[in-house]
């Protein structure tokens, strides 16, 4: 449900969005995703939301954020808490919802279709929103894994619901080669 002249932008809850494809058992090509909204519209803005280890001598997902800011997506970052919980558990706390959130308001007036890429029910009153302000709303997640990851109620308020297994071809990588052992030959 896109149309060739409307003016789009794409939200990425970067840690829903991972959760999702991992549960899928795929991972995302952001050159593809990228890509594939362009071709079904005029792709204004692509943000990827994510929260951070600041203290960590190596992130795991830096080398992501650091791609992604450098071909074309607009990165919001913040650092992540670390806390120690009840049961003595060390715990991280990064959530990007208000960050999200101000972002497609503000924008809001500028783009005819939002693209949400999180299943977090807690974007409902977001969603609809943008629906008064005229705005059209996509979300993408998968209601094919267990649990599913999309909120009911996220996917009832959305104008579209985009299967996220569905653009599997589209926007995965393909999955990478065992590498040989050369030593043993095998």
């Amino acid at each position: 449900m896109f149309y060739k002249d409307e003016r789009l932008a794409l939200f990425i809850d970067g840690s829903n969005l991972y959760a999702a494809a991992k549960a899928l058992g795929f991972d995302i090509d952001y050159k593809l995703l990228r890509q594939e909204f362009e071709r079904r519209g005029k792709l204004l803005r692509a943000f990827y939301y994510t929260a951070l280890l600041e203290n960590d001598e190596y992130s795991p997902i830096r080398p992501l954020v650091d791609w992604l800011h450098y071909n074309g997506y607009c990165m919001v970052t913040k650092p992540a808490k670390e806390y120690i919980d009840s049961q003595g558990r060390r715990k991280v706390k990064g959530n990007m919802d208000i960050e999200l959130t101000v972002d497609a308001m503000e924008l809001a007036p500028r783009v005819d279709h939002i693209v949400l890429f999180s299943g977090d029910g807690d974007f409902r009153p977001l969603v609809e929103s943008l629906q008064r302000q005229g705005v059209r709303v996509s979300v993408v997640s998968t209601i094919r894994s267990q649990p599913p990851m999309i909120a009911d109620e996220l996917r009832r308020q959305a104008d579209n619901f985009i299967e996220l297994d569905a653009l599997r071809e589209v926007i995965g990588r393909p999955p990478r080669e065992p590498r040989e052992d050369f030593a043993s030959g095998k």
